[in-house]
């Protein structure tokens, strides 16, 4: 196994704290080198208090479950003698009330658009075993509660 490592970094400055009117803006850095500006979802704390052009954890979370299946799409499509030319993926996470009553994303949808060419093109029931064989390996959507549904073309 491995084990995977992020600084995430927020600083008051010179804001009055104690008044909860402070910026939620922070930076998340990987150690790859990337630094990613973050920022709680702006439909939760308004701006200026937030910052829209950021990356909000929902936002994050339904983009390492979408990247994670195509990683492992594109893997088992190489493997399988297909060429996939582009995949683009809006994927959509809901936050509502789980079963326990607690805030939660509750759904993931993924909508993958996957263009091929090659010799040897996937039949529609090659993408669904491709899609289905990638969403049981993706280990972010089983590291998380809420259902996971690919609806892919």
């Amino acid at each position: 196994m491995s084990v995977h490592t992020a600084t995430i970094e927020w600083k008051r400055g010179d804001q009055v704290f104690t008044d909860r009117r402070y910026s939620r803006a922070h930076q998340w850095r990987f150690d790859g080198g990337a630094v990613v500006p973050a920022s709680s979802d702006p439909s939760s704390i308004l701006p200026p208090l937030s910052d829209p052009a950021a990356v909000d954890p929902e936002e994050a979370l339904v983009a390492a479950v979408s990247a994670c299946h195509m990683m492992f799409f594109l893997a088992y499509a190489a493997k399988a003698g297909f060429t996939v030319d582009s995949y683009v993926d809006q994927a959509e996470g809901t936050l509502g009330r789980d079963e326990r009553g607690k805030t939660a994303i509750t759904a993931v949808t993924l909508r993958p658009r996957v263009a091929w060419s090659g010799e040897t093109l996937p039949t529609p029931d090659d993408v669904a075993a491709l899609h289905h064989r990638s969403h049981e390996d993706c280990f972010i959507a089983n590291s998380i509660r809420a259902p996971v549904r690919v609806e892919s073309v």
